[in-house]
């Protein structure tokens, strides 16, 4: 499943994962969201409605361009720089380039759409 995220400017192409939680947030497409720093590695937004996790690994250790849904919390993740690896944490998807915009300081608004 293919997807972009509209930032400012720039078109942002990735791949979702064929998972059980990827579908389910392909189905709430579109959104816009607003996107919030977190911990200087991520940008993180709440969804409108959680995913299930059933039968997904425990965590994993993400890399930049990675999106993900943090169970616990119940957002979106989306990666600009790689992290440890991190208990409740799905793999939904991933980036192909283009981070620069996700690595502006402050709250930045984001269109996603099937692609």
């Amino acid at each position: 499943m293919k997807i972009k995220l509209m930032i400012s400017e720039r078109t942002l192409s990735a791949t979702l994962e064929d998972s059980i939680p990827a579908r389910e947030f392909f189905a709430q497409l579109p959104l816009t969201l607003q996107l919030d720093d977190y911990a200087a590695t991520e940008k993180i937004a709440q969804l409108p409605r959680r995913l299930s996790v059933a039968g997904e690994p425990a965590g994993i250790t993400p890399v930049a361009g990675d999106i993900t849904f943090y169970a616990p919390w119940g957002n979106l993740a989306i990666f600009h720089k790689p992290f440890g690896y991190s208990k409740g944490l799905v793999r939904l998807g991933h980036i192909e380039g283009g981070l620069q915009v996700l690595r502006a300081k402050g709250p930045l608004e984001v269109r996603i759409e099937s692609d």
